[in-house]
């Protein structure tokens, strides 16, 4: 991107049009710029019972989201996408309290909008992300992702500006994040940056709160000269980095490591320290680990992944003697391909730092097993838009109408969220 920076102007029109040259997202920014301001402003109104002219108020609104108060969530975090020293909190409370926040990879507003649901019910801090190819799913499909990664940057940047709009009013910290990102994906990283850069030069904080490096398959001397240089230029806007060593088995968006060699699924922990030395160095403390224990993507039969969540703990000890800390858990672990994994497993990792679980598989399946138990019972009714078995005249629209099979979807997925805060040892963490 080569935005060049202009003056505020009382003009809306003015104030959201930018002097551009190839920008991957700036066929649509102004338009997501307008209608993330008038969702944030009518959902306020909404819960006043006061009535506005959206359009006529919109500027001003836009002109007052960087000074707007902050809404707390208990345990004193803070309510809404959570950046910052505000995602710090986050991770600090979930450490020292001794749960893990689930992440879930978002391909629609029906997905996202589960999340949101779920981190409610629990009263717990919820992670949504998205993939590269979610995010050019979540971008339509009739917008081919190209090498330039449009689609991907745009879908992400508009599943981000979605859940800002909605966040603060569930009452709950949420995260912002964008899943793994190989070398080939870069581009994608690249635009990601650079939506997060603008949106800080006019709201002072990043759009999203952290991004994924999986530079996992190169040598760990390039994954982190890479991650090095990108971690430099996030910190400058308050946005953490996740990087991943050692291999997570298994397929995931288009990534397969079904046959990677069995040594390589377990990091050591002279590896781990190696990651803690090289990005402390640049940022401190603004960096999680997703090192590998055995994990694997997808969904297996309980019993067939062998986790080993004590490479976790040997690799805090290790930090902690070869760096003189007083802390027990130097670095902030990922765990990723926790599908099929024990509710032991899981909490054990928790105990050696672990503050953040991937899901995605479980959470495709709960989504699709909504639509079909509405679609097994309801059968009868979906044949056609007119005939049931209550008369050959009798109208299915209040069966068919897309808002129904869909918030059986929400339900389901909301339903399995609530298991997997069981599992993290996250249910009602705020008021922990």
């Amino acid at each position: 991107l080569n935005f060049t920076q202009r003056e505020p102007q009382p003009s809306l029109h003015r104030r959201v049009t930018f002097h551009r040259t190839h920008s991957p997202f700036h066929h649509s920014r102004a338009t997501m710029a307008f209608a993330v301001s008038t969702q944030a402003l009518a959902a306020k109104v909404a819960l006043s019972g006061k009535t506005l002219n959206v359009r006529k108020n919109a500027a001003k609104a836009v002109r007052n989201t960087s000074v707007r108060a902050a809404v707390s969530a208990p345990a004193g975090l803070k309510a809404g996408v959570v950046t910052g020293e505000d995602y710090k909190a986050v991770v600090d409370h979930a450490i020292k309290n001794g749960y893990a926040i689930p992440a879930v990879n978002c391909t629609m507003s029906t997905v996202t909008n589960a999340c949101l649901e779920a981190a409610k019910k629990a009263n717990s801090p919820m992670i949504i992300q998205f993939s590269n190819g979610g995010g050019a799913y979540n971008a339509g499909k009739g917008w081919k992702n190209e090498k330039d990664q449009k689609a991907a940057i745009m879908g992400c940047v508009a599943g981000a500006l979605h859940v800002r709009a909605l966040a603060e009013f569930y009452g709950v910290p949420i995260i912002l994040h964008t899943d793994h990102c190989a070398k080939s994906l870069l581009p994608w990283f690249d635009g990601l940056l650079e939506a997060n850069e603008e949106y800080f030069a006019k709201h002072g904080e990043p759009l999203f709160t952290s991004h994924m490096l999986d530079l996992s398959e190169e040598s760990i001397e390039e994954n982190m000269e890479i991650s090095k240089k990108y971690l430099e230029r996030m910190a400058k806007i308050n946005c953490f980095l996740e990087v991943e060593i050692g291999i997570t088995g298994g397929e995931e968006d288009g990534v397969d490591n079904t046959d990677v060699a069995q040594e390589d699924l377990y990091s050591k922990p002279e590896e781990i320290h190696q990651v803690y030395t090289e990005l402390n160095s640049v940022a401190p403390g603004m960096f999680s680990v997703a090192a590998a224990f055995g994990n694997v993507h997808g969904v297996y039969s309980p019993g067939n992944v062998k986790l080993t969540p004590s490479i976790l703990g040997a690799a805090q000890k290790y930090i902690k003697e070869k760096e003189g800390l007083d802390t027990d858990k130097p670095v902030a672990f990922v765990f990723h391909g926790g599908s099929g994994s024990s509710r032991e497993d899981i909490r054990e990792a928790i105990g050696y730092g672990v503050m953040k679980m991937n899901i995605d598989t479980d959470t495709q399946w709960s989504m699709w097993d909504g639509v079909r138990e509405y679609v097994d019972k309801n059968g009868p009714y979906l044949q056609g838009q007119i005939g049931n078995p209550e008369g050959p005249e009798k109208p299915n629209k209040k069966y068919y109408d897309p808002r129904m099979w869909t918030r059986a979807a929400e339900e389901s997925t909301v339903a399995r969220l609530l298991t997997a805060y069981e599992d993290l040892n996250a249910m009602d963490a705020l008021s922990k």
